[in-house]
């Protein structure tokens, strides 16, 4: 089944084009916490990321995604970026999964907050 869906579809991962495309051409470069891949072609004009599970983008590092798109030169496996005390660790984009972010008196929230401070109108 997995090998029918490699042809079909790219969301599932690399296609069968771009793993022969990547065995070809492709020169590894590194790897993330993910397990994404990182590959470049023989000149470094090329870059890509063969990623480990569904493709999206928004697993990929900052330090990474500056790399991919030709930010700087190094990859961070040579040159690691530096960090400030106060960077939070990068997180993949949660919009669409239980546990994106719902501001309070939204709709989508499961249970609504009760409200101490309001009394509803009555007729007399």
């Amino acid at each position: 089944m997995s090998f029918l869906l490699r042809f079909l579809t790219w969301w599932n991962g690399q296609t069968l084009n771009t793993q022969f495309w990547t065995w070809r051409n492709g020169i590894k470069v590194g790897e993330d916490a993910d397990g994404n891949t990182f590959y470049r072609n023989a000149d470094g004009s090329r870059r890509w990321v063969i990623y480990r599970g569904v493709s999206d983008a928004s697993r990929i590092s900052p330090e990474w995604h500056g790399w991919l798109h030709h930010t700087w030169a190094e990859p961070p496996t040579e040159t690691p970026m530096q960090r400030k005390p106060w960077e939070q660790p990068h997180r993949p984009n949660l919009t669409g999964t239980p546990e994106a972010y719902v501001p309070e008196g939204s709709l989508y929230r499961t249970q609504p907050p009760v409200r101490q401070d309001y009394d509803a109108w009555r007729p007399e």
